[in-house]
């Protein structure tokens, strides 16, 4: 008699599956998924988002720049305006600016735009245990004729809700982003320690556990709150750069890396192994 060799089952990377997660989410409140090129023009990556000619972000050091004519109107395929430089994009912004011109050029369909984009970036960064030079990034953009940040704050809390399993509250705080005005960081509530930070948490009759107290917590290092996410009102140049009239419509965007959404919500604790192709991490999920 012969036994049946042990069946190897394929296993979805964390990666995949905070993204189809997240995109479920967000699909399920009537936002729309969205695509775009990873190979973009300086034109879609930084003038249309309103960033300056003097940015640092704009150097050789935090960019990676792709050797093309200047003077083509085109690039490895790609359409570009005459002196437009190539690159490869520093954040999933470009898409909304695609989006929205598209939007723009049909007649604003339906008086508002909903969409979530993930998607990978690049930046010249050095590898550590938190940084990488190819990241994940999931952004979200919402245009209409009466939307505020009561919407993003509202939107966010469902989508870290939603992600996490319990109840998580959000904050914002009061920060700068050249494509965004007013901006915004997010905060997420702890969801290890509900937001106590160094306080212990309630005992069902309200009273404190008095069991945990000054255990603290070492995720949100005892603030109660995690910084997740930039945001922001777009900015009316960013909103005109893309054919939109500024007059008539505003909305909000948010953007953060989906890894390390991931790394927070299962615990992993250095970006790298994420990418090591080691199958002991994938086999987990």
């Amino acid at each position: 008699m012969t036994l049946e060799e042990k069946c190897i089952t394929g296993h979805l990377h964390p990666i995949t599956l905070m993204i189809d997660r997240i995109c479920a989410i967000m699909t399920d409140i009537g936002f729309d998924v969205a695509d775009g090129p990873e190979l973009e023009t300086e034109f879609y990556n930084f003038d249309a988002l309103n960033v300056p000619k003097d940015h640092p972000s704009r150097d050789m050091q935090d960019t990676f720049f792709v050797h093309a004519d200047k003077d083509a109107d085109t690039a490895f395929g790609l359409p570009k305006k005459r002196g437009d430089k190539v690159l490869l994009r520093t954040h999933t912004s470009p898409v909304q600016i695609r989006t929205m011109e598209a939007w723009a050029k049909g007649g604003y369909k339906n008086d508002m735009l909903a969409i979530i984009v993930p998607g990978k970036a690049y930046r010249n960064e050095a590898t550590d245990a938190t940084h990488e030079a190819q990241f994940h990034q999931v952004e979200g953009l919402l245009i209409g004729k009466d939307i505020s940040l009561a919407h993003l704050k509202g939107v966010l809390k469902h989508l870290f809700t939603e992600l996490f399993g319990k109840e998580i509250d959000v904050r914002l705080r009061a920060s700068f982003f050249p494509f965004t005005e007013p901006s915004a960081e997010i905060d997420m509530q702890c969801f290890k320690c509900d937001g106590h930070g160094s306080k212990p948490p309630a005992l069902p009759d309200g009273s404190p556990d008095l069991s945990r107290a000054g255990l603290g917590c070492s995720l949100c290092k005892n603030t109660g709150w995690i910084e997740i996410m930039g945001s922001g009102m777009v900015h009316p140049n960013v909103l005109e750069n893309c054919g939109v009239d500024s007059t008539k419509y505003q909305g909000f965007a948010f953007g953060g890396g989906i890894d390390r959404l991931a790394m927070l919500k299962w615990g992993i604790d250095d970006i790298r192994l994420l990418y090591s192709g080691d199958l002991r991490v994938v086999n987990q999920f």
